[in-house]
């Protein structure tokens, strides 16, 4: 069994580090980022991945930076790794650590390499209304997701699926991805693919992004919708109070006719509210289309069904979102 030095830090790293500890893997050390203050209360938090690892009594290794961190270096080299394993760990790698592992460093990316190279694949691809993503795993070298594919695997995208429930798909298909990695890379049978250079990058995702625009094309909205869910959220200004919008579902004019009677034409304004009742929902008027609220959040309140939310607060009719 060779022995493993994993690298990650959230829960979709996690579910891989998971799924070599449950293959008997000897993992010699896991190394996360740095416990950061969260919440109301600023109280420092461990990574999911740290969790996992003092759990199991898994060494946990947590530096500050890891270029030209020769204390960090000589630490990995006494632990004396035959592979190095990277999932969503934050932090690109210098040729110092790459070349430490005889049987290489290995990184499992989610998304079908060379497309979305960087750090939110998962969420670009929701944003951009792909129909399939996937994950890849690849021999890493000092470049971001640039090295050699050995494996990778094709999943669809729901209409409706939010980037939380893509997450947690693609760490559970991504986890076995990386397992049957490192067995091919163990027995000797693991291929290398060189990358096109035809890619794209999905960066970090700004917050100016998650304000919603009706003059912006139906099918635009619905996807920033889920592809900020349930990171971020996208929202509106309803009298100068932010509402997010968590889910929504998108209605074709005819079936909007059969629902209040008459035509919904182009003329009328996008982020115009058409209805907002308790019984049967909140309906807005996009370009394209209406869209029906599914699920909302009101200012300082907690996310909830949109005809919930209408039996504590009233929305007008008529009024237009910007």
């Amino acid at each position: 069994m060779p022995k493993i030095l994993f690298m990650g830090t959230p829960d979709f790293a996690k579910i891989s580090l998971e799924a070599l500890y449950n293959a008997k893997y000897d993992i010699v050390g896991v190394v996360t980022n740095p416990d950061k203050q969260k919440g109301r209360g600023m109280k420092f938090q461990e990574s999911d991945v740290k969790k996992f690892a003092i759990e199991k009594n898994i060494p946990v290794y947590q530096p500050e930076k890891v270029k030209e961190n020769i204390e960090f270096i000589d630490t990995i080299k006494r632990l004396k790794p035959d592979i190095i394993c990277v999932v969503a760990y934050g932090k690109i790698l210098p040729k110092e650590i790459l070349n430490i592992p005889e049987k290489g460093s290995i990184n499992l990316h989610a998304s079908l390499l060379p497309k979305y190279r960087g750090a939110a694949p998962i969420q670009w691809a929701v944003l951009n209304g792909d129909k399939t993503t996937g994950v890849s795993t690849m021999y890493m070298n000092e470049k971001m997701d640039e090295g050699d594919i050995i494996l990778q695997e094709e999943v669809n995208i729901g209409k409706y699926e939010t980037t939380g429930e893509l997450w947690k798909k693609l760490a559970k298909i991504g986890s076995k991805l990386l397992v049957e990695t490192i067995e091919k890379i163990q027995n000797g049978t693991a291929t290398r693919k060189k990358q096109s250079q035809e890619y794209s990058i999905a960066p970090m995702l700004d917050k100016a992004i998650a304000k919603i625009e009706f003059s912006e094309d139906i099918n635009k909205i619905k996807n920033k919708i889920y592809g900020l869910n349930p990171i971020m959220g996208a929202y509106v200004i309803y009298e100068d109070k932010k509402i997010k919008l968590w889910r929504a579902e998108i209605i074709e004019n005819e079936k909007m006719k059969e629902i209040i009677q008459k035509n919904i034409t182009e003329e009328i304004e996008p982020g115009t509210i058409l209805i907002a009742n308790e019984k049967i929902g909140l309906y807005v008027k996009a370009k394209g289309g209406v869209l029906k609220i599914l699920e909302i959040q009101g200012e300082n309140a907690k996310k909830m069904n949109t005809n919930d939310f209408l039996r504590g607060n009233k929305i007008k009719e008529g009024i237009v979102l910007k």
